[in-house]
């Protein structure tokens, strides 16, 4: 769209002119993606009136099967719930979120990923991105140079782009890691650290394009299985005689990431073999839209100073 811009701007002497035809197209997309927002945004606002009257629904049911009294903050309601529950269906799905919304085609279609790094890059940054890149199977890598965010979203959403991950440094460190999801979101930030590539260890093997299989361990709390999913979703559905393992352990609160491949000794005996990269994700923020709208988005979940007052206190388990 740029391109065609800019074309059509040079071939008129640097003057601006744009059919009309083309013109109503380019609105018409704008109008179209802004109405799709407006419909989740929507759907999303809704959730929470939903979800704490299934709550209140469960608490009355339960205190019904156990003979037990009904809440007091519950009791002036209680009736009209205790009507409403005869009209539910023991089989049907439940309340939706917007979690559905966003990963609607998790597991159906293989995900596109997109992988740049901040403005101008220096070279172990720009290894490290192409180390990502071996790691997401399909994944495609686009130097940053001039564009801005706003830019590169929209150029991944034109082409089919499911997530946008932007890697930041701080002085030839890698230091932060960025996963957007597309269309809608949500935006998740985390800092890199302990981060082992591949150039700093002599003689590792090559690294295998097969589909990885995904071990996630210490994910229990709602928070850690929504990190979980986002994690995961970045990844396609592998075969079963895949031999490529990456693993995201949490401890602590710190996500071990760690990429290993395997191949079966005897029968009983299985060898694994580490190919990098290595690194600890540590997540500070979750926003419920994309990489652009970061003044605008609603913040999901946020980590505050005052959140670590009690040293061994952890989100991402519930251990």
């Amino acid at each position: 769209l740029h391109v065609l811009l800019y074309c059509l701007f040079m071939s008129h002497g640097g003057g601006f002119y744009l059919p009309h035809a083309f013109y109503r197209l380019h609105r018409g997309a704008l109008r179209r993606e802004a109405r799709l927002r407006r419909e989740y945004l929507y759907r999303k606002a809704r959730e929470d009136a939903q979800r704490s009257a299934q709550e209140k629904k469960e608490k009355v049911r339960r205190a019904l099967e156990e003979n037990r009294l009904i809440p007091t903050e519950l009791r002036r309601e209680a009736l009209a719930l205790q009507g409403s529950l005869e009209f539910d269906d023991a089989g049907g799905e439940g309340v939706t979120s917007h979690v559905d919304d966003e990963y609607r085609w998790a597991g159906v279609e293989d995900p596109k990923v997109m992988i740049t790094t901040s403005r101008d890059p220096s070279s172990r940054l720009k290894m490290f991105a192409k180390e990502l890149k071996l790691v997401f199977p399909g994944a495609q890598r686009m130097n940053r140079g001039r564009h801005e965010v706003g830019a590169l979203v929209r150029a991944c959403k034109a082409n089919g782009v499911t997530d946008l991950l932007v890697v930041h440094e701080h002085r030839g460190t890698p230091v932060g890691l960025i996963i957007s999801h597309l269309p809608f979101g949500p935006t998740a930030y985390f800092t890199l650290c302990n981060v082992v590539m591949r150039h700093d260890i002599p003689d590792l093997d090559t690294v295998s394009e097969a589909k990885p299989h995904l071990i996630t361990h210490g994910f229990t709390s709602r928070l850690g299985k929504r990190v979980s999913d986002i994690l995961r979703y970045l990844f396609p559905v592998p075969k079963d005689d895949s031999h490529r393992v990456i693993t995201f352990a949490n401890q602590d609160d710190y996500i071990s990431f760690r990429h290993h491949i395997y191949k079966k000794v005897d029968h009983r005996n299985v060898e694994l073999t580490e190919v990098g990269p290595r690194f600890e994700l540590k997540l500070y923020m979750i926003r419920l839209g994309t990489l652009e709208q970061e003044a605008t988005a609603d913040v999901e979940w946020r980590w505050h100073p005052y959140t670590n007052t009690a040293r061994k206190r952890v989100f991402l388990s519930t251990e």
